[in-house]
């Protein structure tokens, strides 16, 4: 085998993306398996030669953490098998969330998770809306971030929406959500929130107008629905006219299914990076697949991928 040859592989549950991203790229998805003992362990394969090759891994690491560490081992596995380039590509980075110590004696989870995918043995990491982008200087190889940006853009286009103006959930959002409104040439509003623990809002606060406006809110992750349904509620009772949000990563745990259904939006639009646990009317998936698609292409060629960027 000459050196260079593209090779996409899947993880066990990000097959479902892996097929469409090598569909797009216009390669067949290398052949491997992931047989399990009896008491749940389990040993990742490849089924084909690839010395020699640049080997895509893609694995989105949501929980459970064997999402985690079967990209790990299959990475360990590349690496004795020889191959040329081992590049990891994580459409959703979980424990990004864990970015920094927030209070005494807590890990910084992304570090972590870092740190084990540079010993594993990556050249490179494919990876889109970290939670927080410095996590990027986590790494001590190429990091690719790329932005559902390219994605949302045409299709908000698309709406025909009359009067936009794009809303953060949150202060910590707000660059993010920037980044749109420079894009679509509107205004920004920013919800501010305050909560005693994780995943529950005492209040929140509209700085900016709605009223009357068709409102695109941006955000990189849902997980319990809590603070985007609150601040959509929020919005409608200043006169919004719709609101529909933007999100990258649908993680969508706990009450979210039941807190979206029965909210104030209009619509939810999220990627494929992460499976949809159930399907909901209020819910729509738009396909990550031809991005990542593009950007492999674009590596393995040696040329510029800046627009995919934030």
């Amino acid at each position: 085998m000459s050196k260079g040859i593209i090779k996409i592989f899947a993880g066990t549950e990000s097959k479902y993306l892996a097929d469409k991203i090598a569909e797009n790229a216009g390669i067949e998805l290398g052949r491997s398996s992931c047989p399990r003992f009896s008491d749940g362990e389990f040993e990742p394969c490849y089924e084909e030669t690839i010395r020699g090759s640049f080997s895509f891994i893609v694995q989105s690491t949501f929980p459970p953490a064997d999402n985690l560490l079967e990209l790990l081992l299959m990475i360990d596995a590349a690496k004795r098998a020889s191959a040329y380039k081992i590049i990891a590509v994580m459409p959703y980075f979980g424990f990004a969330r864990q970015d920094r110590k927030d209070r005494p004696r807590v890990s910084i989870g992304a570090k972590l998770v870092a740190d084990m995918l540079s010993v594993a043995g990556i050249d490179r990491l494919i990876t889109m809306d970290l939670h927080a982008d410095q996590i990027q200087g986590f790494f001590d190889v190429p990091v690719d971030h790329l932005s559902a940006v390219a994605l949302f853009i045409p299709h908000i286009h698309s709406m025909g929406l009359r009067d936009i103006v794009v809303a953060s959930p949150d202060v910590g959002g707000t660059k993010r959500a920037n980044v749109f409104a420079k894009h679509l040439k509107t205004d920004l509003v920013i919800c501010h929130k305050s909560r005693s623990k994780a995943n529950q809002i005492d209040s929140m606060t509209l700085i900016g107008d709605v009223e009357g406006k068709d409102v695109v809110m941006i955000d990189d992750m849902i997980d319990t629905a809590g603070t985007i349904t609150k601040a959509a509620d929020v919005m409608k009772a200043k006169g919004a006219r719709s609101v529909r949000a933007f999100v990258t990563h649908a993680v969508l745990s706990g009450p979210a299914f039941d807190r979206i259904e029965s909210s104030q939006l209009d619509e939810v639009l999220v990627t494929d990076s992460i499976p949809l646990k159930r399907n909901s009317d209020k819910i729509t998936v738009l396909s990550c697949a031809p991005l990542f698609a593009d950007v492999i292409k674009k590596i393995h060629e040696n040329k510029s991928i800046s627009t995919a960027f934030i």
